[in-house]
Order: structure tokens, then sequence, then C-alpha cells
């Protein structure tokens, strides 16, 4: 599929969102960005880098992105570090803090850092800020919820955070008290990608024959990795109270990501609360399966994203977008997607979840309306232009001297300790 060039997004946002993207982009005309993540498939972040870094490139903006390198012991650290920071245990200690280093170490040296912007995605490349060099600005962005870290890992990361120049974080509860400025930027989807543009009934249908998923009954969709924090064997127990009442199908689509070595485990056990019932369908599909995942979100009369752990969830934006009624678990950044009865559902529990499919399933009026309000929502805050809006705001500030960066700093956002 051909890359969306920015004009092919004017009928969506409007041609004067598109003029105003290019008019911030101007000042940034050959300023190298430089952006590291941990995985270039799987995964909410690399699915934004795959789009955002091409805009900023047709920009102007001249944009590379690294992926970090390790090996399954590292992976399995900075999957620890990842369920920390969502304030989980750490049970590795020092030896898992070595081999985070060590392998920080061995990719500074081998990457090029001569970029004027550097961009961190997440803990696991936070401690290549070693090898900024003098005028350059670094920022790290998190796409983790931070509100509630552990403390241990968190006290471990933060003197490498602290010596960013920003920190970007997907809402403002993730937010910490760092002596840098913060900034709120919310995650998007691109509305012409693969995953999300329009599909004939035909093309729906051909997924869904493809897949062996009769259309026979409603279905309820989760598409995600098969994560805990995703909950899925909570969504197949929601689903097993709704069948009491009312005929409908249950599809747990997903995969895994390269720096997740859970993810097995958690498909096993998927696999096993689901006990070849017929009417739910574990799908398992590779990173590239955004035809698919469109299909299959495009099928579904609702979409869960029970989580119980989230860093933002893009596949609510997702199913929003499809103009389809969304349940999500009312943590990390779903509720800044859905608000309760109007955009769509929040659910704390796997009955409330059941109540609010069991809802939805017989009142197909309420459904459509979530739907509308959820599609227009999206468009006005989670596209992916939204987002390019805001790097190139924020790119445009770094580049100003240090005085104004130092008000920045005075002005940052304040934190819940500032208010104690």
């Amino acid at each position: 599929m051909k890359a969306p060039q920015l004009e092919d997004y004017a009928p969506i946002v409007g041609k004067e969102r598109i003029e105003e993207l290019r008019l911030l982009a101007e000042p940034l005309r050959g300023r190298r960005v430089h952006m590291v993540n941990s995985t270039r498939t799987g995964g909410g972040v690399a699915e934004i880098l795959q789009r955002l870094v091409p805009l900023l490139e047709s920009l102007g903006v001249r944009t590379t992105w690294d992926v970090i390198r390790g090996d399954q012991d590292f992976f399995e650290v900075t999957k620890q570090f990842h369920n920390a920071i969502h304030g989980g245990e750490y049970t590795l200690g020092a030896r898992g803090f070595e081999a985070f280093a060590r392998t920080n170490r061995t990719n500074a040296a081998a990457m090029t850092f001569d970029a004027d912007i550097v961009v961190i995605h997440d803990p696991q490349p936070v401690a290549l800020v070693e090898r900024r060099r003098p005028g350059q600005r670094w920022v790290w962005r998190c796409h983790i919820d931070s509100s509630q870290p552990n403390p241990e890992v968190w006290e471990y990361l933060r003197p490498w955070v602290e010596r960013f120049d920003a920190a970007i974080f997907s809402a403002a509860q993730f937010a910490q008290r760092l002596p840098i400025p913060q900034y709120l930027f919310h995650p998007s989807i691109d509305p012409l990608a693969e995953k999300n543009r329009e599909l004939t009934p035909q093309e729906i249908q051909g997924v869904l024959d493809e897949l062996d998923i009769p259309s026979d009954k409603p279905i309820v969709t989760q598409v995600s990795r098969f994560d805990r924090f995703k909950d899925p064997v909570g969504v197949i127990r929601a689903f097993q109270i709704v069948r009491r009442y009312t005929p409908c199908r249950l599809v747990l689509a997903g995969g895994g990501a390269d720096d997740d070595p859970e993810g097995a485990l958690v498909l096993a056990e998927t696999q096993a609360a689901a006990a070849e019932d017929p009417d739910i369908h574990v799908v398992v599909l590779p990173p590239t399966a955004n035809f698919e995942i469109n299909a299959l979100q495009r099928a579904a009369a609702i979409i869960v994203q029970k989580s119980i752990r989230e860093g933002f969830g893009l596949t609510v934006s997702e199913g929003l977008w499809k103009s389809k009624p969304v349940i999500g678990g009312a943590v990390g950044g779903i509720p800044e997607q859905i608000t309760h009865n109007v955009t769509g559902k929040l659910v704390h529990s796997v009955d409330g979840c059941a109540y609010q499919l069991r809802q939805l399933l017989s009142d197909p009026e309420q459904a459509a309306r979530l739907g509308r309000y959820g599609r227009e929502w999206v468009r006005q805050e989670f596209l992916i232009t939204s987002n390019l809006r805001r790097w190139l705001t924020l790119f445009n500030l770094l580049g100003h001297d240090d005085d104004v960066l130092a008000l920045a700093k005075a002005a940052r956002r304040p934190t819940q300790d500032d208010e104690r």
C-alpha cells in the first residue's frame, strides 16, 4: 500500500489543519531528528513511528529511526521494568540492573547520535542519554502508565530521565516530579493506514471466512497483544457470563512483540481458558496483519479493551474510529479516549464488563450512538495529524535558546507532589 501524503488527510481533518502543519514545519526544514525505541514491529509505539517518521520526512524534517538491540536476558529485564513502572514487582535485583546498563552501553557504542534532536521511547533505551553531545536536545517519550511506579525501578531510572531536556507522557496523571519540562502527548492512529482504512463488506467477510469465524451471531472482539495486562482471560469470563443470556461469539486476536518474552505463556493461558469452545476464537496474527485486524474490528458488534493496566490502549481509538461501541478498562489512557456513556463504556471488573456487554447487545440504538460520538472524538483528538502537530510544536520549542528552555522548566506542569 502506497504511503499517504500529507494532503491525503485533508478530507478528514480539513485543509486548514494541513496548512498549519506545513507552517509549523517550515522553521524545521533541514533539522535532524533521531528516534530510538525497542522494536520495529509489534505494539503501539512501533505502529506510531512507522507512520510518523515518513510524515516528518515529507515536511522536510530529516528523521531517522533506530531500534535498540538486546538478548533474551535484556528483554526479560525490560519486561519487568515495564511491569514495574505500571506498579508491579521487580525481582531481578542488581543482576537485572547490570544487564540493562550493559546492553545500553553496547548499543550506545554501535549507534551514531549526530542529530539535532534525539527522541528516546520508553525505558529500554533510556541510558543512551549518556551519549548526548553539546548543543543537542534529548527528549524522553514514556508510553507507559507511570502514575504509581515501583520505587526501586523508578529511582534506578530517574538519574537518566533527569538528563533529558523534556519528558512526554500520554496522560496528565502519569507525570512525575522531575526537574525538566513535562508535556502531554496523546498517541494517535492513522486513518489511512491499512489497519484503519475503509473496507468493503466483501473484504470483511473474506477475512472472517479465511479465519473460519462464522457471522451467524453478534461478534465481540478484543484485539491486543497476548499480555496479562490486557486480561484476555478476564474477557473470556465476561463473555461466558453474557452468553448465558444472549447468543454471541468472542474473537481474541493478536500476537506478540519482539521485546515481550511473556507473550507465548499468556497465549497458552488464553487458549486453555477458551477450552476449545466453538464460540470463542483465539486468533494468532503476525505483526503485519493490519488488514485482518481492520476487518475483525469492523465485523464486531462490540469492541472490548479490558485492560487492567495500560499505557494508552490505541485499540480503543481504532475501534471508535470504526464507529463501534467500545468497552474499555478504566485504567491508564483509556479514560482519555472514553467518556463513560458518551463515547463508550468504562469498566472495572469482569462482572462490569459482562453487564455492559449485555446492555449494548440488547440496545443497538445506544451502541450506534456511542459509535458515532466516539468516531468524532477520535477525529478531533487522536489522529496522526494531531500527534504530528504536537511533535512539530515541541521541536520548534527545543530549537530555541537555553533561556526559553529555562523558562519552560520553570513553568512545567505541576505534579501532585507539588500541590501537597
